[in-house]
């Protein structure tokens, strides 16, 4: 579901959002570009929240033993912040310090994204020995 969302947003506003801005054309795209509280703010706010839920359902498939230990607590600090990030979104104002609560996601996804591909990485040296 990140993907699919995510991939929708980042394809319209780099593909036809900056260009139609760089051409000069702003009112053209104005229900494509995203803002807070647009389709597309949303679209971007249910793939974050969608990671959350994927996050989540991953933390039983791991052990909680050596590495992979790290890995689950990696993802359980993700998922508690995955609120959060839901309150940013979805907050009927925004405001810059609102923004600001969101700022524990920004250290745990990028977090279990890398625990969670060293691990795989190991997996896979394990697994092709």
């Amino acid at each position: 579901m990140y993907a699919v969302f995510v991939t929708a947003n980042y394809v319209v506003q780099l593909a036809t959002v900056l260009p139609a801005k760089l051409r000069g054309q702003r009112e053209v795209i104005g229900l494509l570009e995203q803002s807070p509280h647009s389709l597309f703010w949303d679209y971007d706010a249910v793939g974050y929240i969608s990671m959350g839920l994927a996050a989540l359902l991953l933390i039983p498939a791991l052990r909680n033993i050596g590495f992979e230990r790290w890995v689950r607590l990696s993802l359980m600090a993700h998922v508690l912040v995955t609120p959060l990030i839901s309150i940013v979104y979805f907050y009927p104002t925004y405001s810059t310090k609102l923004l600001l609560l969101g700022f524990p996601w920004a250290i745990t996804a990028p977090l279990f994204m890398l625990m969670l591909a060293i691990l795989l990485k190991r997996r896979s040296q394990l697994a092709a020995r």
